[in-house]
């Protein structure tokens, strides 16, 4: 039986740090001057070359050991255990919103512009209506 570690995915962890800071594959592709296609690539990787990896981590705004060193179970432990010790108490910060609650607002707000959209048409049809029958 081997002891030996299994190396760090760095595709992968480019991928969960992108994906935390909210960005898109186009996004990060764009700041760096790639293509999409070849973020997929890199993030598909085991391993990435030092040069790559500094541009990288300059457009996600993280240092190369980030990267390199990621887990997502440290990010988990960090999120969990946030707290503001002054000389009284320990504050513990807590997610302040029920993200449930921020999906169906999203949701909410893509049916009225569906709906703004569809009625836009319908003007669109009587006012091309309209100028028919006119002629």
């Amino acid at each position: 039986m081997s002891t030996a570690t299994k190396p760090k995915h760095i595709g992968r962890n480019i991928s969960r740090i992108r994906e935390l800071r909210g960005m898109k594959q186009e996004a990060l592709a764009i700041a760096i001057g790639m293509s999409q296609q070849t973020i997929s690539n890199i993030e598909g990787s085991e391993t990435i070359d030092d040069e790559k990896l500094n541009v990288i981590a300059e457009a996600l705004g993280v240092s190369t050991e980030a990267i390199k060193n990621f887990s997502d179970e440290a990010v988990l432990n960090v999120i969990g255990n946030t707290y503001h010790v002054d000389n009284s108490s320990a504050i513990n910060y807590v997610c302040t919103f029920n993200p449930l609650d921020k999906l169906m607002q999203a949701h909410e707000e893509q049916i009225k512009l569906y709906e703004r959209l569809v009625q836009a048409e319908k003007d669109k049809v009587e006012y091309l209506e309209r100028l028919m029958k006119g002629k």
